[in-house]
């Protein structure tokens, strides 16, 4: 029982210390501090779990990746970011974690955070961020570009022809609905 005291007596001025400042930073709002160290916490273990599993194999690291590569990898990045956060086909994957406010912008939703203040908030908040979403996202594509550069940029290709494709119907929408006409002096 005496290291459970130790760690106890230990605990107890980083917990007050951690409760002082939640209650100062939210100013009274329900923030999911514990939640984002939470997700903070997931990621930095499955990077690190990746960069392990890298080394192991012993696969090299790219001096650089080429300009094409990253260009694909980046449009590829906002694509499924943005599909993930916002596509209504993906609402399930978001559902557990928040609530169907209405449409927002063309095969998009808006949606809000179900849960205030915990895991689920901080998932929900995850879910619905494109921005947030990206640094998940483009990890991914770098950890699969190292270990199959071949299949990451056949996979990229098809977000980054979604994202050219998504280009194209907001410009056929323009012209058929007088968006991109000349414009005329009334």
């Amino acid at each position: 029982m005496a290291f459970a005291d130790q760690v106890q007596r230990f605990g107890a001025p980083v917990r007050e210390w951690a409760r002082t400042q939640k209650r100062e930073y939210t100013n009274g709002e329900p923030r999911p501090l514990g939640g984002d160290l939470g997700a903070m916490g997931v990621y930095v273990g499955l990077v690190s779990a990746a960069a392990a599993a890298v080394r192991a194999s012993g696969r090299e690291l790219p001096e650089r990746i080429p300009l094409g590569d990253a260009t694909l990898l980046t449009i590829a990045t906002f694509r499924l970011a943005r599909r993930i956060a916002k596509d209504p086909v993906t609402s399930p994957i978001r559902a557990p974690f928040t609530r169907f406010e209405g449409a927002s912008g063309h095969a998009e939703v808006a949606e809000e955070v179900r849960e205030h203040g915990g895991v689920k908030h901080a998932v929900g908040e995850l879910l619905t961020c494109p921005f947030c979403l990206a640094q998940w996202v483009g990890t991914a594509y770098v950890f699969c570009y190292v270990t199959a550069p071949k299949a990451t940029r056949l996979a990229a290709l098809t977000m980054t022809m979604v994202a050219g494709s998504d280009v194209l119907q907001f410009v056929y929408d323009g012209i058929q609905n007088g968006g991109l006409g000349p414009e005329t002096e009334s």
